[in-house]
């Protein structure tokens, strides 16, 4: 897509210009935020911005959408998705002032809402022991090991191969991600420069990971032909990949079923690095093991934690210079 002056996209409809931004930018993201994207802009930007010339929208409009989207629908639009709403049409509509479509962006002008972030679910050493009590010989035993030892995620333990491990099981390379799409689970990079890394492997999960190892030797002897050679560490059975949607979906039934309290699976790696934290591991270190982007994300996520370790801080330092 190319940008076509005043006379083309311009004087176009605002339904019209997101649909070849969508076009413009489909190869340029990643298959699972393009369908993000998508989503977006048709369900909740073209009903209400679609008719509009481009060259009219007003930072108003967008404001009375997404006002609208939170007060008037039923169920009303989170705030999160109103402001992952707003992020799309930075993108694209900035876009058109860098073609020289706009002078300025409507969007630069209109406030989207603040979502309040959830402090995370609490999963302590008592609920982890619980769920892999109630995982142990369920396929789901060995991707909760993974998350609750190493805080990766979902789609990053789906995506582990037998190559990415060290010989001894003493560190794992993160190196693709499984995601779901419209057409299917697909492997993709990992999504920021800090998300490709190197986790060291606790010797707690090297028991679970030689049992894996064992059992795809035995079912790929079962099934001669129909194994699939993927290498994946955990894997459908037949050696093929996990579709990430079925694991969402198996997850809350198996809590269900062994009447365990309803988290998320994101939770475990919650619980990972707030046991780090709290057994005194530096929240640089915690930081990376997550493969945030930056310690400020770790610190903000895990704020909860904090008080405690300023409390120990405090004693630390009057252990220094004690008083009398």
């Amino acid at each position: 897509m190319t940008p076509q002056g005043r006379d083309g996209l311009g004087s176009g409809s605002t339904g019209e210009y997101l649909s070849g931004w969508l076009a413009h930018a489909r190869d340029r993201i990643r298959a699972r935020t393009y369908q993000g994207y998508e989503g977006l802009i048709r369900l909740y930007a073209l009903p209400f911005l679609g008719e509009l010339p481009l060259k009219d929208v007003h930072p108003l409009h967008l404001q009375s959408l997404y006002a609208s989207l939170m007060n008037d629908r039923v169920p009303p639009i989170s705030a999160g998705t109103v402001l992952n709403l707003h992020l799309v049409l930075t993108q694209a509509l900035g876009q058109a002032v860098a073609w020289g479509v706009l002078d300025r962006s409507p969007v630069t002008g209109a406030q989207p809402p603040r979502p309040r972030r959830p402090e995370p679910a609490v999963v302590d050493t008592e609920l982890t022991t619980r769920i892999l009590a109630a995982a142990r010989g369920q396929a789901i035993e060995l991707p909760a090991a993974i998350a609750i030892a190493t805080g990766m995620r979902r789609g990053e333990i789906l995506g582990l191969r037998w190559g990415d491990l060290d010989p001894d099981f003493s560190v794992a390379h993160v190196r693709r991600t499984l995601q779901s799409t419209a057409s299917g689970p697909v492997f993709e990079d990992p999504k920021t420069r800090r998300s490709r890394r190197a986790v060291a492997l606790p010797r707690f999960l090297h028991p679970y990971l030689a049992n894996q190892r064992e059992d795809q030797a035995r079912r790929r002897a079962e099934l001669g032909e129909r194994w699939q050679e993927t290498d994946l560490v955990v894997d459908s059975g037949d050696g093929g990949a996990v579709s990430p949607v079925n694991f969402s979906s198996a997850w809350p039934r198996f809590l269900r079923r062994s009447g365990l309290p309803h988290v998320r699976f994101h939770d475990l790696r919650h619980g990972h690095a707030t046991l780090m934290l709290i057994q005194g591991v530096h929240p640089k270190v915690v930081s990376e093991r997550l493969g945030h982007s930056s310690i400020g994300i770790t610190l903000d996520t895990y704020s909860h934690v904090l008080p405690g370790m300023q409390a120990e801080a405090a004693q630390a330092f009057d252990a220094l210079f004690p008083t009398g």
